[in-house]
């Protein structure tokens, strides 16, 4: 067994989600890494509303929409923010475009109208928020594969996005206060995800050599 395999073995997670890069260009690299902000700012926010909605339960559903609202209005434009800054290097920068305009629109439509649906209305709205993300996340996933960079945070990212979508719709009996223990424990498990992530892309900085200098003109 080589000294790589063996690594491979001891650290699972080192090679896991991580096609072949060393077709990566320098350009897409630099892309990914200064998208590491965005990350670490939409994980910072998962974890601070999940443990804020656990530290002080909200009874009501107006105040549990001021609060998804947030958190989905800034996560929007974070994933908006990434989007254009992968629009020069990579084609599929139009599916974080889609997700930060689906959750912009969502957190928009929750201050408005949350506060005047029906329990049952407002997970059906949820649901299809989360669901939706977590498609095009997998389909992000994907496409980060291809281009040699980690993906399996997003992949996973993806899945557990559509599990807390299905999870809340197949219980509608749920009352204000579990469905936010729900969401609570789903924004604690995203923001770890998230931040595994930036983690990964730090890695990925140091790991990726450098692109040789190119030779100087001969006069």
């Amino acid at each position: 067994m080589t000294a790589r395999s063996s690594s491979a073995a001891d650290n699972p997670f080192e090679s896991w989600g991580s096609a072949p890069r060393v077709a990566l260009t320098d350009q897409i690299r630099k892309a990914f890494t200064r998208g590491k902000w965005a990350l670490a700012l939409r994980g910072i926010l998962s974890i601070a509303i999940g443990l804020l909605i656990f530290a002080r339960p909200l009874g009501s559903l107006s105040v549990a929409a001021l609060v998804i609202a947030v958190w989905a209005l800034v996560d929007g434009t974070a994933y908006l923010v990434h989007a254009f800054e992968l629009r020069r290097y990579v084609r599929h920068w139009w599916m974080l475009a889609i997700a930060g305009a689906v959750s912009i629109a969502f957190g928009i439509a929750a201050l408005y109208y949350f506060p005047t649906l029906s329990l049952a209305v407002a997970v059906v709205w949820t649901t299809a928020w989360l669901v939706t993300l977590g498609v095009l996340a997998i389909l992000i996933a994907m496409q980060e594969r291809r281009l040699g960079v980690p993906w399996g945070w997003t992949m996973v990212l993806g899945f557990l996005t559509i599990a807390a979508g299905f999870v809340a719709a197949i219980y509608p009996q749920n009352t204000v206060a579990t469905l936010l223990a729900l969401y609570g424990a789903f924004a604690i498990l995203r923001g770890v995800v998230l931040l595994f992530a930036v983690n990964r892309l730090q890695a990925l900085d140091h790991e990726l050599p450098a692109t040789p200098p190119r030779p100087a003109p001969a006069p």
